[in-house]
């Protein structure tokens, strides 16, 4: 199964889209059409990747708009970029989600104590390749990290590509602090400050900000997709989340092709970007 994109309206600006297609040519939702796994019986899971690794611009999963393409996110008006805290710069992973997952705000988490942030779950990604935007991977889970940003459950999958070179000898967390030592509390450190230069508060961790090992990380996915079932076949409240897809025959929300095409074509055409502000270039520094 492989995936493209089509990219719509113009790079660096809030009218700028990234949407996914089939092998057959059909306009898909990430969110909802890429099937989670590449291969069940392995727990290899399909991850969509947002951000490549080190940049900066917020992108997205747009989960409240038609066929969920990718867009930038906006803050008090402006796009969004993360900023850079010493010593690093932009995401030092490639940053994305694992499709037909859920984190339900209305379920509290009985191991962290806080409900889920409404999105698709998210992977850290810590193979040596630079994916591009929108690129959908094949991955194995390693563990997981629990976040907790702003009173919500964010859990942040560590996973590794499956056509990394290095992935056969990665099967745990515990092969992530043998192999790649310091990435581990590199990415602690990441998830802790990096809304400290919008004047925000350090995140906190559930844990300890201790990592668990695989089989929890794998059992937490699938408990996400779970809550993603209820969700797209409307026995969950989707609230502003829109689940129109093309491949779930028994949700409420799936529509034809050429519905899928109208919501594309409605979009901006594609056309030249405009630059990336200097001050996204800005490091920051704080006592540690």
């Amino acid at each position: 199964m492989s995936f493209t994109i089509e990219e719509r309206g113009r790079p660096n600006t809030q009218d700028y889209r990234v949407f996914f297609k089939n092998s057959d040519g059909k306009y898909v939702s990430p969110f909802h059409d890429v099937p989670i796994y590449a291969n069940e019986a392995e727990n290899i899971f399909h991850a969509v990747v947002e951000v490549p690794r080190w940049t900066n611009a917020k992108m997205e999963i747009a989960t409240t708009d038609p066929l969920n393409p990718l867009k930038q996110d906006v803050k008090k008006g402006n796009l969004r970029y993360v900023a850079n805290v010493f010593p690093h710069k932009g995401y030092i992973w490639n940053y994305g989600a694992i499709p037909q997952t859920w984190e339900d705000p209305n379920h509290k988490d009985s191991d962290t104590g806080c409900c889920g942030d409404n999105d698709p779950i998210d992977i850290c990604d810590i193979g040596s390749k630079v994916c591009s935007r929108g690129e959908i991977i094949k991955v194995k889970v390693l563990g997981t990290l629990a976040l907790i940003d702003e009173g919500e459950t964010d859990w942040k999958v560590i996973v590794i590509n499956t056509e990394d070179p290095q992935a056969g000898d990665f099967n745990n967390i515990d092969d992530v602090k043998r192999l790649k030592p310091g990435y581990l509390e590199a990415t602690v450190d990441w998830f802790r400050r990096y809304k400290v230069p919008d004047g925000k508060p350090e995140n906190q961790f559930a844990f300890n900000g201790d990592f668990k090992d695989r089989d929890f990380a794998i059992q937490t996915v699938k408990s996400t997709h779970e809550f993603w079932k209820a969700l797209i076949s409307k026995k969950s409240n989707a609230g502003e989340l829109n689940c129109m897809n093309t491949s779930i025959a028994d949700s409420p929300s799936c529509c034809s092709a050429a519905d899928a095409a109208a919501v594309v074509n409605s979009a901006c055409a594609f056309g030249p970007g405009e630059p990336i502000p200097t001050s996204v270039d800005k490091w920051f520094y704080y006592e540690t």
